[in-house]
């Protein structure tokens, strides 16, 4: 009786073995930080529809960005596609580098700076204190802690300027922006591009002359080393996801203001199928090698 006990349990524990191997629903779960701003939210959604059709478990989990980096760090977050370099998280990484992996660039062209409406009769950053009382003595700056903050705070003391930067939030800083642009008011605000700011308004960088804000960026895919490791499908996925102007721009679209961002993503990749086909065709052979 023992050894036919003994041969049922093997058996069992062998057929839960391989259930568990081709049984899609135990891939391991992936979490992506982000950050509230447009286009990290955008490649997120955008990133989740696509490994939820392929079996996977996504979690979000949005925090400020020093504590994004942390936690993909540590290994509560696995991926952040979010990342400004050269300059913007250029400090960040130097911090955090040394558990981190960088998958590879998502976008390119990337850029920060002071941004006006373009009917405000200023192009460079060294205009703003002869024109200071025209912005109310303020630039309308987003969270306290983001990295073009930092460089905005470089940007004030380079150019010895008597506007006082305020932390607010991207919304918050839109709604300003907005405001002011629907009363034909001068406003300077923390600004970055791609953001969909752009489409919905006529917009100009103020030219920046000592380079407190850099040059032209790259928005990078960070993940924790340790999950790149264990997890070589989706950092495969993560490798190759990379949007041009048109469709960053776009996806930032069809997400502004919707509370429905599957429907949003999914309609959006029903009008971008070789993108949509081409990435999935990563997880797909992939994870057909790690089930072998």
């Amino acid at each position: 009786m023992i050894y036919k006990f003994i041969n049922r349990l093997l058996l069992v524990i062998v057929a839960g073995i391989l259930f568990s191997c081709n049984n899609p629903s135990t891939k391991k779960k992936v979490t992506i930080a982000y950050v509230n701003w447009a286009e990290g939210n955008a490649m997120t959604q955008l990133s989740k529809v696509l490994l939820e059709r392929e079996g996977y478990t996504v979690e979000l989990k949005n925090a400020d960005v020093a504590p994004v980096f942390a936690a993909v760090a540590r290994g509560d977050a696995d991926v952040f596609l979010d990342t400004w370099m050269p300059v913007t998280h250029k400090d960040y990484m130097e911090k955090y580098g040394s558990d981190l992996e960088v998958l590879g660039t998502n976008f390119n062209l990337a850029q920060i700076g002071f941004v006006v409406p373009d009917y405000v009769n200023i192009n460079n950053i060294d205009e703003l204190n002869t024109n200071a009382s025209l912005f109310g003595h303020k630039i309308i700056g987003i969270d306290a802690g983001a990295g073009i903050m930092n460089k905005a705070e470089l940007a004030v003391k380079n150019y010895n300027l008597k506007l006082e930067l305020q932390s607010s939030s991207e919304a918050a800083m839109l709604a300003i922006l907005k405001k002011s642009i629907d009363k034909k008011q001068a406003v300077v605000v923390t600004g970055w591009s791609p953001h969909y700011m752009f489409s919905n308004f006529k917009l100009k960088f103020l030219k920046d002359p000592k380079a407190a804000f850099g040059s032209t960026e790259t928005i990078q895919t960070i993940s924790n080393k340790k999950f790149v490791a264990s997890n070589p499908a989706v950092a495969s996925f993560f490798r190759n996801f990379l949007l041009d102007e048109e469709q960053l721009g776009s996806l930032m679209a069809a997400l502004e203001g919707t509370n429905e961002e599957r429907t949003a993503v999914e309609k959006w990749l029903n009008q971008h199928q070789d993108f949509s086909r081409n990435m999935s065709s990563f997880l797909k052979t992939s994870s057909s090698k790690e089930d072998i």
